[in-house]
């Protein structure tokens, strides 16, 4: 048999300081998180939070071993948290028309963005310089929610076919990530994805109710002509 790993008793438990490492990790991390939504992505300070949690903000780099470190951790759980709570709309979706996965999808994206917009942000708005936001670790996180849409998108018909050469690209995409799927369809998600979230960024701006819009009823519009 091979040697237990680091930390875990033969029992296959994690041990006491384990527990007490994952425990400060968390305890990091919301810290983190509270800082994110004061003041956004530039806003969070391994010293302040230190000075929060009654230590040093050396000392918390035994726990992770930078601040993009620890951004990578909050971009990566946001992007689980995300993944996970579309999939649950899409499951508790008992309807049999043919939309009514694709609308649970898009209503579960919204209502995450709005309720953590301060985590959506993080996501999608414009990264930290110097950040690669566009690491594979975060773009494999950021799969669960693509694959599904692709997976949930109502047929798109034959007019939505994309020229021959951005068809390619895309084909080159949906294989690259795994993702099962034409060129129609992947076109079919993108245009979903960013009329989704340009929505969605200026609803969280303030753009609609400044204007004396109702969001509520714009959404419903826009999502009745997606994903046309």
């Amino acid at each position: 048999m091979g040697l237990m790993a680091a930390n875990e008793p033969a029992s296959g438990r994690p041990t006491p300081r384990a527990r007490y490492r994952a425990q400060i990790r968390e305890e990091i991390k919301t810290q983190a998180l509270r800082q994110l939504a004061e003041a956004g992505p530039a806003g969070i300070s391994v010293n302040a939070i230190g000075k929060e949690l009654g230590v040093s903000g050396p000392a918390l780099y035994r726990y992770f071993s930078s601040r993009d470190d620890l951004l990578t951790e909050l971009v990566i759980d946001a992007y689980t948290d995300l993944g996970t709570t579309v999939a649950a709309a899409v499951a508790a979706t008992t309807s049999r028309a043919e939309r009514a996965a694709f609308e649970a999808f898009v209503r579960a994206y919204r209502a995450w963005a709005l309720a953590q917009p301060h985590r959506y942000q993080l996501l999608f708005g414009s990264p930290l310089p110097g950040y690669d936001a566009n690491a594979e670790r975060l773009v494999e996180a950021s799969q669960a929610a693509m694959d599904l849409l692709v997976k949930v998108l109502p047929v798109p018909g034959p007019e939505t076919k994309p020229p021959q050469r951005l068809a390619s690209e895309i084909e080159r995409w949906l294989a690259a990530r795994g993702i099962v799927g034409d060129a129609a369809t992947g076109h079919a998600a993108l245009r979903v994805w960013w009329r989704v979230h340009g929505f969605l960024s200026l609803e969280i701006a303030g753009s609609f109710a400044s204007m004396g819009l109702d969001p509520d009823a714009l959404f419903e519009l826009e999502l009745a002509t997606l994903p046309q």
